[in-house]
């Protein structure tokens, strides 16, 4: 690679903004900070023509337009020069079908970046050979001590379909008469009547507790202080807070979607098939049973997860981020 005598403009296109604490803006942020100070980058909720050498867009269908504006302005119907795409899991596991702005922005892409080793598979075969990988990070965290005479679990993220919180609220009415399983729930009820629905819950089940939206670092280590992170979601593009239960030594009971099993490995023991809160019930269940054995289903997966951590790292993603716009300038003319 050239010596490069100014520092090249990254642009990185997050089309939410921090006031939505979302896994978008996160990750837009960090990226931001990992890419400094080698290259000037800017986060954006859009591109209007300003001057950047690389632009890295999140989100497919919702970054679209300016996807789009980017491609035209370099004249390019495809493989446009400097623009990576970053794809969540409603592009792959949902808007990459059907719609065509998404799915122009597949081909207006010169790389695909996913979340998770399933990603790629997503995508149409002829554009897997534009994809990469690169695992977002966590600085790890020393396990707390948790008491052995309840079973503390927790799930983290907002309310809204694609997380299938219903899931959660049947097994907790499944563990109702179990007074020593005790579930937090912290989101943001993006969906008024899911929020309902998470109210409706706490008063059928006194051992369920719907918490809200939290600050990340009070979530941090709300996740920290579990015995299990608990993961029901429809669809993922590789969801930060399993990463984060990971390397806080907190094992994960997560649905047996493609998001999720890109994250913990296809032999991790602690899936449930989407949407059977009668088998998250069970596998809490075990968990409980078998808390105080070294040997017991907890400690097992807790083993399982600690072999990941290396792939979480922040020193890992920041060379695969600089390496992605590396790659994207030399690709340039």
């Amino acid at each position: 690679m050239a010596q490069r005598m100014t520092r090249p403009r990254v642009l990185i296109i997050s089309p939410a903004a921090a006031s939505a604490n979302n896994g978008n803006w996160h990750t837009a942020w960090r990226w931001s900070r990992m890419l400094r100070p080698a290259f000037d980058a800017t986060i954006a909720l859009g591109w209007n023509g300003e001057p950047f050498d690389v632009m890295l867009a999140l989100h497919a269908r919702r970054s679209a337009e300016s996807i789009a504006r980017w491609a035209r302005s370099k004249g390019a119907a495809e493989n446009a020069q400097g623009l990576g795409v970053v794809l969540t899991g409603t592009d792959l596991y949902r808007d990459i079908q059907s719609d065509t702005q998404a799915q122009a922005s597949l081909q207006y892409a010169r790389q695909l970046v996913v979340l998770q080793e399933c990603g790629a598979e997503a995508l149409p075969p002829a554009l897997r050979h534009k994809a990469r990988v690169i695992f977002q990070s966590a600085a790890a965290q020393e396990a707390l001590p948790k008491p052995t005479t309840e079973l503390r679990v927790l799930m983290a993220g907002h309310l809204r379909d694609e997380k299938s919180p219903r899931t959660l609220w049947d097994a907790a009415r499944i563990l109702q008469p179990h007074t020593d399983i005790f579930i937090d729930h912290i989101g943001e009820a993006l969906e008024p009547a899911l929020g309902a629905q998470a109210r409706a819950c706490m008063v059928a089940c006194p051992q369920y507790r719907w918490l809200g939206g939290m600050a990340h670092d009070t979530t941090l280590q709300a996740i920290a202080q579990a015995h299990v992170l608990v993961h029901t979601s429809r669809m993922e593009g590789g969801a930060q807070v399993i990463l984060e239960a990971v390397c806080s030594g907190t094992p994960v009971l997560a649905s047996n979607i493609p998001g999720n099993v890109g994250m913990l490995g296809a032999d991790y023991r602690g899936y449930f098939a989407l949407g059977d809160a009668t088998a998250l019930a069970d596998l809490l269940l075990r968990c409980r049973a078998e808390l105080d054995h070294d040997n017991g289903f907890c400690a097992q997966l807790s083993r399982q997860c600690a072999l990941r951590v290396p792939l979480f790292s922040p020193a890992t993603e920041q060379a695969a981020v600089r390496d992605l716009v590396n790659d994207l300038l030399d690709a340039n003319p």
